[in-house]
């Protein structure tokens, strides 16, 4: 088997980079961090926006690879490190719904959730890319009451998305923290992956603070 290519995770603690990161954690993924800080406005500088044009985190390079946009990392890393045994292949039966719940966070969780925080008038049903938040949560809530995970009893790397978004939500006073949203919580965020992410994180925060 070929070596694989170096991951650079360009991260900031505070903004979805740390999703990211903790995505890398929980695939045992060899990376290095290039941290960009954001408070300082890095991500505007011209050696990032060479690499990002859109000053954006979470950015990745495998390689020569540029990787950006939370869903398409997702993609790209799950595949890349399937031996974590939280990515469904292509022949199995949980890579349908395995997809479809990563791009339904970008398509619409996260369009419904800003709309909502931002107090702005959701559009019209029929030109709505999630047709109501009340929907979007009603869908999700649906789908957590299955089993322990997303996608039944088995941890993806779905998990590691929607944990990290319901914890920011809930946090955030976006989205009620109602029971079954509080146990899967604290199921997937008990995880060893989810502490060294966090000790990172750290550990990153307490250098700057100096």
């Amino acid at each position: 088997m070929s070596q694989k290519p170096e991951v650079t995770l360009y991260h900031w603690p505070h903004s979805r980079s740390a999703t990211a990161l903790e995505l890398l954690e929980e695939l045992g993924a060899p990376y290095r961090l290039e941290v960009i800080d954001i408070t300082r406005g890095v991500q505007n500088e011209p050696a990032f926006l060479a690499i990002n044009p859109m000053g954006k985190l979470p950015t990745v390079k495998v390689g020569d690879a540029v990787i950006t946009e939370q869903v398409a990392i997702f993609i790209y890393l799950s595949d890349l490190f399937p031996e974590a045994g939280l990515t469904p292949a292509i022949d199995d039966p949980l890579r349908g719904p395995w997809l479809r719940w990563l791009v339904y966070y970008a398509a619409c969780f996260e369009p419904a959730m800003m709309d909502k925080a931002l107090k702005r008038e959701a559009p019209q049903k029929m030109s709505s890319p999630y047709g109501s938040f009340d929907l979007v949560m009603e869908t999700v809530r649906g789908q957590i009451g299955k089993g322990r995970y997303f996608l039944g009893e088995r941890m993806t790397t779905v998990d590691v998305l929607w944990a990290s978004a319901l914890g920011w939500m809930t946090s955030f006073g976006v989205v009620e923290k109602t029971p079954d949203i509080a146990g899967y919580l604290e199921r997937v965020g008990d995880r060893p992956g989810a502490r060294r992410a966090a000790a990172v994180n750290e550990k990153i925060l307490a250098a700057h603070a100096s």
